[in-house]
């Protein structure tokens, strides 16, 4: 089969298993191209948005944060999820406030992708935080995060050793790097 027959696999149905404010966990039944009939389970979101601040003298600022399901710290761009009735570059600006208490004179469209295509159908808007001033705003209370100025020697290195390990910021560094 080439490219030019690959054809859109036809929705049979939808249901909602559950939702909360971040997500909606759904069922959808599909029919393949033999006429077999299957089901794929995923996570729905409104998407999100990263961004990559960067300091006046280049160095760019992270957070490092325990997560829960990897049981380990991790240290990431500032990020979360879109909400109802805002846009990705509301939803960076105020992660941006609420995670490293920053704001940005100008915020740029660095890309975009799908943080992982197989188990949720987000999309991810990463941005290009400059000109920064101080911010103040209510801070997640289910974030501990500590905030973390590196050059980009250093990000590099990080990555190297493991330190960097999650699969969205690698994303927006490798869109960093590229700009």
């Amino acid at each position: 089969m080439g490219k030019a027959d690959m054809k859109k696999l036809p929705q049979l149905s939808t249901e909602l298993v559950e939702r909360n404010v971040r997500w909606e966990y759904r069922h959808d039944r599909y029919q393949l191209p033999d006429g077999t009939e299957e089901s794929y389970f995923y996570i729905r979101t409104l998407g999100s948005a990263l961004v990559v601040p960067q300091r006046a003298d280049g160095r760019v600022v992270m957070v490092r944060q325990f997560r829960y399901l990897a049981q380990r710290l991790s240290l990431e761009f500032p990020g979360g999820g879109v909400r109802a009735g805002q846009s990705s570059e509301d939803a960076a600006r105020a992660e941006l406030a609420e995670e490293v208490s920053l704001s940005a004179g100008v915020l740029t469209e660095l890309g975009r992708f799908s943080p992982c295509k197989g188990l949720v159908d987000e999309e991810c808007v990463v941005y290009l935080a400059t000109q920064l001033g101080q911010a103040t705003a209510q801070a997640d209370a289910s974030e501990e995060l500590e905030v973390v100025d590196l050059s980009e020697a250093q990000v590099d290195a990080a990555i190297r050793d493991g330190r960097l390990w999650d699969g969205m910021s690698l994303a927006a560094w490798s869109l960093f790097r590229t700009a």
